[in-house]
């Protein structure tokens, strides 16, 4: 059996997926690429064999041809289409965020429980990342011992010009919001945001830092500094009791010239994170033919608990105080 996708959104995200689905998951087939854009369809539906090249999405959607959606377009569009294609009864890898608004999240969730089943998966793909599934087993197997605190930080080399501190929050961290919850397995019950003395909020890519709290008393903390220069950087420790266990970026090569070993940065996430987009691929390929929703991928409830802890962060941020956390009851249809 073969999947056949229709891709929306033929940006840089939406090109790269087109290339992974035409070149790397087996099962599948690049049927559409639609985009706002007719000529950037085009080239990518001709670079990668796509059959059809459209620019109306619910069209791309509703095709008798399209057995499975991936969602690629601007962050806006990604709850309007991802109940479009549960109406259609049509399964979604949807990249993040399901929407930066949770009560629009909460709408995807009501879709899907009324369906009485998952469509959505989000595309928080480091759930997929073997370093990140390392540090979740090696917590699991108790080699660490409880969990204490877990440190992060998410770099890039520079900001778009309209990139504030409160995007980083909104934009950048909801990665870090929910690795963190996947390998913890717990909840954020209140979040507490900095930034350095002197720093304009409003300045593009202005850092910011991030203690969350979640509900085994653990701290989780969480740093976004959008115009790092040097390079795409993320990196991270989880502390146990016994233990620690740090994330390494893979370094396939280090440059010996002039006296000096290097290694260098990538100039953004593609690559570092290259092979956990291809696995999630994959699982939801074999999600759209079997209907079984992907053990450890995202849902529409973990869109939604990245959400409201970035809703939270945000006023943490205005207010400057410590903001609690609080979430509607988890429908049994997304039980643990």
């Amino acid at each position: 059996m073969t999947i056949k996708i229709a891709i929306i959104g033929a940006g840089l995200m939406g090109a790269d997926h087109a290339r992974l689905i035409a070149e790397d998951v087996p099962g599948a087939t690049l049927q559409v690429v639609c985009d706002a854009s007719l000529e950037r369809a085009l080239k990518v539906a001709d670079d990668y064999g796509a059959a059809h090249a459209l620019t109306d999405p619910l069209q791309a959607i509703l095709r008798d041809d399209v057995d499975a959606v991936l969602i690629a377009s601007p962050d806006e569009t990604h709850a309007p289409l991802s109940l479009a294609a549960i109406e259609a009864g049509k399964p979604v890898l949807c990249e993040k965020p399901l929407s930066q608004s949770s009560e629009e999240c909460l709408r995807v969730i009501k879709a899907e429980v009324s369906a009485g089943r998952q469509f959505i998966q989000l595309g928080f793909m480091r759930r997929y990342d073997q370093s990140y599934r390392e540090m979740k087993s090696a917590l699991g197997r108790g080699e660490i011992g409880d969990a204490v605190m877990m440190h992060n930080f998410h770099r890039n080399v520079e900001a778009p010009s309209n990139f504030t501190g409160q995007m980083a929050i909104t934009n950048s961290a909801p990665h870090e919001f929910d690795v963190a919850r996947f390998v913890l397995d717990a909840d954020y019950t209140a979040i507490s945001v900095f930034q350095p003395a002197g720093i304009d909020a409003s300045r593009t890519g202005a850092p910011v830092f991030m203690v969350v709290e979640n509900d085994k008393g653990q701290l989780v903390n969480i740093e976004i500094n959008n115009n790092a220069a040097y390079g795409y950087d993320v990196r991270g420790e989880l502390v146990g009791q016994k233990g620690s266990v740090f994330l390494n970026t893979p370094i396939h090569t280090t440059y010996n010239t002039n006296l000096t070993a290097t290694e260098r940065y990538a100039p953004d996430w593609r690559p570092r994170f290259a092979e956990a987009y291809r696995i999630q691929n994959k699982a939801f390929v074999e999600f759209a033919k079997t209907g079984k929703f992907p053990a450890i991928a995202a849902n529409s409830w973990d869109g939604y608990c990245a959400a409201i802890v970035a809703e939270a962060g945000v006023q943490a941020l205005v207010k400057r105080e410590r903001i609690a956390i609080t979430m509607v009851d988890r429908p049994n249809l997304y039980a643990r």
